[in-house]
């Protein structure tokens, strides 16, 4: 039932989205969780590890304990499994991760760096300011390497795993580690939980969008075997545990060198490269990527239905 559910709510919003009229009128899970995250912030962080756990096991609860109760009361009503679908559709972000992207690619061709730094704001937490056409185009690939990855790998694995509630449980998790898992002075200590479990979930997804990525890198424009030496080489030297594979691999497969030092909130984050290839990174580079995207996104949608035909035949 899970397999199929994750088939259907990929589908659903591969063709629809989440509706702006939706999104107007009762807003969107994740900022639901969200302002309980922040909720929780301000309620109960004094700057310790116990708080920051304690806020977590709530957020769990509670979002696992929603999701659980929603689930079970749409797998009773007719066509239960499609109306689980369309709840569990809104915990993914295949075109609004497209979209955004492509936003940054279109403003660059029009040579607006103004348009490009304002349209990269909204998917990378780096100072858009301080970027250049090379720095804006790589800020683009890897949000949308990374983004991959957590907004549509992992909600796709973890509703596989465990229906509904196994996907609102993984955005819960990944919200929380967005908010406040920095390490700032409020939130180094509140937000250990958080970042350390965020680490964990996240874990099986990266590699899986990471031999998703070097798959779909089979094609005229890129290469498969760049991809999978990047990833090999560079991933477990990214900062991050996670990040590095599906940046890795996407730098690897288009010829890049992706991350490296960071300015965040006018402080310098050093970092290694992902990939060897060219720093001067432009729109047409962005338009690859996306290509490699919608690619990659193929492949898991035939790996849900291979998945779903080997189950039914078993059964």
């Amino acid at each position: 039932m899970s397999v199929a559910l994750a088939l259907i709510a990929i589908l659903i919003e591969l063709c629809f989205g989440y509706p702006q009229l939706v999104l107007r009128a009762i807003g969107h899970p994740v900022i639901w969780i969200g302002r309980l995250i922040d909720l929780l912030d301000r309620a109960l962080n004094s700057r310790k590890r116990l708080d920051g756990a304690v806020a977590l096991v709530f957020l769990i609860t509670a979002v696992g304990g929603i999701a659980f109760i929603v689930e079970r009361v749409a797998l009773r009503l007719p066509f239960g499994i499609l109306i689980d679908a369309v709840l569990a559709s809104s915990l993914l972000a295949q075109r609004s991760l497209h979209w955004h992207v492509a936003e940054v690619a279109t403003a660059l061709e029009q040579n607006d760096l103004s348009a490009a730094r304002s349209a990269v704001s909204h998917i990378v937490g780096r100072d858009a300011q301080t970027l250049d056409e090379a720095g804006i185009a790589r800020a683009a690939i890897e949000s949308l390497a990374e983004n991959f990855s957590d907004g549509i790998v992992a909600p796709v694995f973890w509703m596989v795993i465990a229906g509904l509630p196994g996907a609102a449980l993984y955005k819960a998790i990944n919200t929380a580690d967005s908010m406040i898992g920095h390490r700032t002075r409020r939130h180094e200590a509140f937000g250990w939980a958080a970042a350390r479990l965020d680490d964990l979930v996240n874990l099986p997804a990266s590699r899986l969008a990471a031999l998703l990525l070097i798959a779909a890198a089979a094609s005229r424009r890129a290469s498969p075997a760049a991809a999978w030496r990047a990833v090999r080489r560079d991933a477990p030297r990214h900062r991050s545990p996670n990040a590095g594979y599906p940046e890795a691999a996407m730098a690897g497969a288009l010829g890049l060198s992706l991350a490296g030092p960071r300015v965040y909130a006018g402080v310098r984050v050093e970092d290694a490269t992902m990939g060897d290839g060219r720093r001067a990174a432009n729109a047409d580079d962005i338009a690859g990527a996306l290509a490699l995207y919608r690619r990659a996104d193929a492949i898991l949608i035939a790996l849900l239905v291979a998945l779903s035909v080997l189950l039914i035949a078993t059964i």
